[in-house]
Formats: structure tokens, sequence, C-alpha cells
């Protein structure tokens, strides 16, 4: 064996580890997206299993606010069927909806105060709000991950193992705004 063919064989092997190294990088960046995502569905069946009971209190004392309390079981409807599609886009709006219609439903109870005193409903209350902003802390680590993952993929070299083994870009996980749901006072440290 000459020494061109010892190059040539070096150089092979240094490409092909690189292109390793560069596969192991976007494998992990593709399971912190995934993490992330599933962290934030560990928030969304929490809070999907207190909602029906958030409902249930106001129903006895909310009796004009039939809609309101159909509109935030269908979003949760929405979100459910969203989440477990792990379709980003309708999640994302399904979410919103959620978000509003749980918003509508805090400031409507500023017209109970019967409602207002419930100790069950101020607890639910305390604890959706609680989940709004982990919920809200787990989206800003999907979407860093995303981009992470995106920017990687569009790199030079990384593009190029990216592109042959069918890497993707992924989708940002986006809320409209919504106002400021109310939170009980001392529930976020408690």
């Amino acid at each position: 064996m000459g020494i061109t063919e010892f190059i040539t064989g070096a150089v092979l092997i240094i490409v092909f580890c690189y292109a390793i190294t560069i596969y192991n990088g976007l494998i992990r960046l593709k399971n912190n997206v995934d993490k992330a995502f599933a962290n934030i569905e560990v928030l969304l069946k929490q809070r999907h299993t207190e909602l029906p009971q958030l409902v249930e209190v106001c129903k006895g004392y909310m009796t004009h606010e039939k809609e309101l309390l159909l509109a935030i079981t269908k979003a949760r409807s929405l979100v459910q069927d969203a989440r477990e599609e792990h379709n980003i886009l309708r999640l994302g709006q399904a979410e919103t909806e959620m978000r509003e219609s749980l918003h509508q439903l805090f400031v409507s109870v500023e017209a109970y105060p019967e409602l207002k005193a419930n100790e069950n409903f101020l607890a639910l209350q305390a604890r959706i709000s609680v989940l709004e902003d982990l919920i809200a802390d787990r989206r800003e680590t999907f979407n860093e991950s995303v981009r992470l993952n995106n920017t990687r993929i569009q790199q030079f070299p990384d593009l190029v193992i990216a592109r042959s083994f069918n890497f993707i870009a992924l989708e940002y996980l986006r809320f409209r705004a919504v106002g400021l749901l109310p939170v009980a006072i001392g529930s976020i440290h408690d």
C-alpha cells in the first residue's frame, strides 16, 4: 500500500466519521424537539383533566354563560385531537381558542360573586393559571429546540447529511396573544 492510498483511506475515514458526527448531532436535536413536545403534552394532559372540573363548578353558578362553557369544552376537545395527532399548527390554533375561552370565563366570573368566593373554583383557577404559565415556559423551550434544529439543517455541511436522511424543518408552536389569566394570590409559589 502506497502513501497515496493511505492518505486517501485516512481522508475517507475522517469524512465518514465527520458525517456520522453530523448525523448524530441532528438526531440529538430531533430528539430534543420530541422531548420538549412531550413536556408540553404532560402539562396539556394535566390541564385537560382540570377543565371538566372547572366547567362543572361554574355550571351551577353561571346560568347565562352556557355558550362560554360549551366553547371551553369544544376547545378542550380540539386541543386533545391536535395533541394526539402531533399537529403543531392545529395545536397552536386550538390552544389559542382554549386560552381565549378561559380568559373570557375568568373575566365573566367577576359578575358572579358567589362563584368568585367558591373554594373549589379558586383552587381550580389557581391550578389552571399555574399550568398556563408552565405551558408557556415549555412552549418557549420547544420553540428554541425547533429553532436549533431548523438552523442546523440549513447550515453547510450539515444540510448535505440532513437532506440525505430526510431531516425536515419543524414548525414552531405559536399562540395568538390573549389577555392574562388571573392568578390567585400566592398560587404561583405554593
